[in-house]
């Protein structure tokens, strides 16, 4: 049974596409670079910058780095914006606290940028801890954002570092969504389950690839199997 469910934030909460790909398309432009075609960023969308800009554009680490600091003068500003709530995703949120569960963000984006996000779209209140990577390049993995949150989770319910007890009774009801690989293997690294959403921006098959326990073609279906386990 799932008491603790853990959301990635991009194309999972919300569609991020506008904001994402426009920031990427600036730095692209800086750089020298021109892509007028929108839909070809969207593989930057959910895994971390630094390893989308080296895989996608060839770009060294320090390269990268740089491109990252470019990407955020705009996100900061405009592109966090630029960004939508899914469709009856508040009232799924608002459904599964009133089941009883415990709610957690993990994104690979920076923190800073999640709370922010959060609370322009007025759910922050439904989540007890919201976790990103760190400004300085900490918890780049998504595999280390989720054992943060489900750290902090810990945190919140009383278990000190020695409660291995309650640690591990969090850990075996708690389940990831999340609509790419990353937060599956992620997922699967801590041994949590992972319930894809194939509504955000997955490559045809890279879910079940991945090993998704289930996966949810749309809001409805995704609160119906949290709830079912609920």
């Amino acid at each position: 049974m799932f008491q603790y469910i853990l959301f990635d934030l991009d194309g999972t909460l919300t569609d991020p596409k506008p904001g994402i790909t426009g920031c990427v398309q600036y730095v692209l432009h800086e750089m020298g670079i021109e892509e007028p075609d929108l839909d070809r960023l969207e593989v930057f969308i959910g895994p971390p910058l630094v390893e989308s800009f080296m895989e996608f554009y060839g770009m060294e680490r320090r390269q990268a780095d740089r491109a990252v600091e470019k990407y955020r003068e705009r996100f900061a500003v405009k592109g966090i914006y630029e960004n939508e709530l899914y469709p009856g995703m508040k009232e799924m949120l608002a459904a599964l606290k009133e089941a009883g569960c415990h709610l957690a963000v993990a994104s690979s984006k920076p923190e800073p940028f999640v709370k922010r996000i959060l609370e322009y779209f007025g759910i922050a209140e439904y989540f007890d801890v919201a976790v990103g990577s760190g400004l300085d390049g900490s918890l780049g993995q998504k595999e280390d954002v989720v054992r943060e949150a489900l750290r902090r989770l810990g945190e919140k319910e009383g278990a000190a570092d020695g409660a291995l007890s309650k640690k591990e009774e969090i850990r075996r009801s708690a389940v990831m969504v999340g609509d790419r690989k990353y937060d599956v293997t992620g997922a699967r690294a801590l041994g949590l389950r992972c319930v894809g959403v194939s509504f955000g921006y997955a490559q045809p098959g890279e879910l079940e690839e991945a090993g998704a326990w289930r996966i949810a073609d749309d809001v409805e279906t995704l609160g119906r199997i949290l709830l079912e386990e609920a």
